[in-house]
């Protein structure tokens, strides 16, 4: 990984307004839903907190029209760009909604995939198809750097390596495989070096920095794209939250490693960057927090005045009904408190027990 001479680069002052928004929006969900989660009216939570130019970076890099995702979890907080009503599926997802794995339609995006590392195979095969049936685009997707530890991994970069399938693999190195850092969980020199264990490119970009991050993703896409088969990108980053909801980072990460990452903030890096550029200043920025504000309000309050039976969740459990679902569910029921109008059921947060959600 090199340093970029951000003072030499040129800057499209109108992309760049892209970019920069899709980073507010990216935080400020991470914001919201762990709020949200906090107040019983959404389940696990993985934040993007410190990392939004990573994700951000590699959308805007990508053709969103004739390109495919294939996220895990905590990548999809950064996927502003693929719409209101994506990100209104993501919060039902999170809410637990029986729809919330549904991806709208002329959305190329596969659902959230919490296996670790089995989303590589996925995406090769969806990559193989896509060239043995001669369509255009290219699939992306995204891994943590514990999951580069799971044998999914080694077998779809292989796989896609062998086959030649435009492919991107984007690795979040974001310092930390839950508590696990990095020097406990690998003993490679680097994530990208990994790459050579399938025959293709490794490249190692600072992730904090989003316009690098759309350039490296624009040179694997091209590569990609041409028929040169994957790239795997390194993104080096870091987390600057938790894992998810259930975890306390404050029990193994370094305060001072912390707060050296936060000086590396990525939006405010960008904003600075935008700032001296004269691309950016104060109004700009109070504009872009507030159309966030406004949009992700929307978004959420769509998401959260949806109907929602806690007993649906067992509708596709089985091909048929058997006597313990059938238990299941009249427990469900009989448990749950009717919600009166604009309002939800759902799990309390602090018992468990089935009472109203309030929109």
């Amino acid at each position: 990984m090199t340093d970029v001479d951000t003072a030499q680069r040129s800057i499209d002052p109108d992309f760049a307004s892209v970019l920069m928004t899709d980073l507010l929006f990216a935080r400020r969900a991470s914001e919201r839903f762990w709020n949200l989660q906090r107040q019983g009216r959404l389940a696990t939570v993985p934040p993007l907190t410190g990392q939004e130019a990573a994700v951000v970076g590699v959308v805007r890099g990508l053709d969103i029209a004739t390109d495919w995702f294939v996220p895990y979890y905590r990548d999809i907080m950064g996927f502003g760009a693929l719409g209101d009503e994506f990100f209104e599926q993501l919060v039902a997802y999170w809410r637990g909604h029986p729809d919330g794995g549904r991806i709208p339609e002329g959305v190329r995006c596969l659902p959230v995939q919490i296996s670790l590392g089995s989303q590589v195979p996925h995406a090769a095969g969806l990559a193989w198809g896509l060239a043995l049936r001669g369509d255009p685009g290219v699939v992306c997707t995204f891994v943590g750097d514990g999951a580069t530890s799971e044998g999914d991994f080694y077998e779809g970069i292989n796989f896609a390596g062998v086959q030649r399938v435009p492919l991107v693999v984007v690795c979040m190195n974001n310092g930390w495989a839950i508590s696990t850092p990095t020097e406990a969980q690998t003993a490679a020199e680097t994530f990208a070096a990994k790459a050579g264990a399938a025959g293709i490119p490794g490249v190692r970009v600072d992730g904090n920095d989003v316009l690098a991050v759309v350039d490296a993703t624009r040179a694997a896409r091209r590569r990609a794209a041409a028929g040169d088969g994957p790239t795997l990108l390194e993104l080096v980053t870091y987390r600057m939250g938790a894992h998810t909801n259930s975890d306390d980072p404050s029990r193994y990460v370094p305060a001072e490693e912390l707060r050296a990452w936060k000086d590396r903030d990525p939006i405010e890096r960008f904003r600075v960057e935008l700032e001296r550029a004269g691309h950016w200043d104060d109004a700009q920025h109070t504009a872009a927090v507030a159309a966030v504000e406004a949009r992700l309000e929307r978004i959420i309050d769509a998401a959260l005045l949806r109907e929602f039976d806690p007993a649906e969740a067992l509708d596709h459990i089985t091909a048929h009904a058997d006597a313990r679902t059938a238990a299941q569910r009249a427990e469900i029921v009989a448990r749950t408190i009717p919600s009166p109008a604009g309002t939800s059921a759902g799990p309390s947060a602090e018992t468990g027990e089935v009472v109203s959600w309030r929109a």
